[in-house]
């Protein structure tokens, strides 16, 4: 499987090509499974460019992107939305729309709140594993590490694309101890991005692109978009030249 991470936390600053607009998201969601992409991750944003949990912008976002796509779409809980971790939990009941998904990222405080919040409501977790943090073994006592939908493996801090790699696997063997049962999902940032990627080829694990993990193409040129990027990842996997 293959996830599009349309724009993350950048903004319009970082590129031209990070959509922000409900319209822009589902043009550019519709170009990337198009493209070859399975799965959205998105992150809502206001009309200042913010990341947002608000029920008045996760919605028409959701609303959107369903209007142009047919496949699971999800989007970030992460503190940088909203750092209180109770308050992250009443926008989550506050939801007029639902996503298919919601990634929780376990290093962050509250994750296993915000986490019951969105199981309570039938909202699948994607539970976001950050390397280099203490996130494995939160999740490791966490009684909802077997009710996840996926498990993010996430290579962030690592962008050196000659080291991500072995950092992505210690982070695969770190969670390999942990008895949670739930598929994985492989993926570096910036600079380890298409490394990370081509492991996760490698090893038969899905993994994720779009202009919230890179702004470049294998080669190191710029994206245009996150459909370029898909199409990228997509003969990088599939193509003649994968393992």
């Amino acid at each position: 499987m293959l996830q599009v991470c349309l724009n993350g936390a950048r903004t319009a600053a970082d590129s031209g090509a990070v959509p922000l607009s409900p319209g822009a998201l589902a043009e550019a969601a519709r170009q990337a499974v198009a493209a070859g992409a399975q799965d959205v991750h998105v992150h809502p944003k206001t009309p200042c460019g913010q990341d947002s949990l608000s029920p008045r912008v996760v919605g028409p976002a959701l609303t959107a992107i369903r209007e142009a796509v047919d496949v699971p779409v999800g989007v970030t809980t992460g503190a940088w939305a909203e750092p209180d971790p109770a308050r992250r939990v009443e926008l989550i009941a506050s939801w007029t729309v639902l996503p298919d998904h919601a990634s929780v990222n376990w290093h962050e405080d509250g994750a296993d709140s915000v986490a019951a919040a969105l199981l309570d409501r039938g909202v699948g977790v994607e539970a976001g594993i950050w390397a280099g943090t203490p996130a494995a073994a939160r999740f490791a006592a966490s009684p909802l590490a077997p009710r996840v939908l996926r498990v993010l493996a996430e290579v962030i801090d690592d962008t050196d694309p000659d080291t991500a790699p072995a950092t992505a696997r210690a982070l695969l063997a770190e969670l390999a101890r942990i008895p949670h049962g739930r598929p994985v999902l492989l993926h570096g940032f910036d600079g380890g991005a298409w490394p990370v990627l081509r492991l996760a080829g490698e090893l038969g694990l899905a993994s994720r692109i779009g202009i919230e993990d890179t702004l470049t193409l294998a080669d190191g040129s710029p994206a245009v978009g996150n459909s370029q990027l898909v199409a990228c990842a997509t003969a990088l996997t599939d193509g003649p030249t994968a393992a």
